[in-house]
């Protein structure tokens, strides 16, 4: 996901703020739990859809909610202003860019990797140094796992995808197969 122009826009200026607080991680650690609540909870987005639920309803629930993560008063402030303004559904957005901007800032790059399951640990600390040492940067790999991909990695680096998946191969197999001249295939 790359981010709305919104996300990016209330992303930048809450990293301004976070820095000036000297509390960029903390800020950043709240932005994830609170857009992972976002994510998973329907009720908790059922709440700011409904028009039943007025303002002074939404602000409870969002003073409640980050109360109990017990989340930085820049973020309860954040919070708050986002449910007035009705920017809620921006907030996996701003947290997405709240994360690429601190590791842009901080001279880290972000690497997503795909596997058809889960690898043992020391793939993923190889795989870590060996982009450090390409890009000269410190890496912070996303882990996922795609089933569809039968065997092998998709790694992602700064847009470019490096494909070594077994379901490409027999895509390119199939692709030289059929677009063979040999008369003997």
């Amino acid at each position: 996901m790359i981010g709305s122009a919104v996300g990016k826009r209330y992303a930048t200026a809450l990293y301004d703020l976070a820095e000036e607080k000297k509390a960029t991680a903390e800020i950043g650690r709240n932005l994830t739990d609170l857009a992972a609540a976002w994510e998973t909870s329907e009720d908790l987005r059922n709440v700011f859809r409904n028009p039943q639920f007025g303002a002074e309803a939404k602000r409870n629930v969002v003073k409640a909610l980050t109360e109990r993560l017990k989340c930085h008063a820049t973020i309860k402030n954040t919070m708050l202003m986002l449910a007035d303004r009705g920017r809620l559904e921006h907030l996996g957005d701003i947290a997405e860019s709240f994360e690429r901007l601190a590791e842009r800032r901080s001279g880290r790059i972000r690497a997503e990797v795909v596997t058809a399951n889960k690898l043992p640990e020391s793939y993923y600390t190889k795989l870590a140094a060996t982009l450090k040492k390409a890009t000269g940067k410190e890496v912070v790999l996303i882990r996922r796992e795609d089933a569809s991909l039968i065997g092998g990695v998709v790694t992602t680096v700064n847009g470019k995808v490096f494909d070594g998946s077994l379901k490409n191969r027999l895509r390119g197999l199939r692709s030289q197969l059929l677009t063979s001249t040999d008369p003997a295939l």
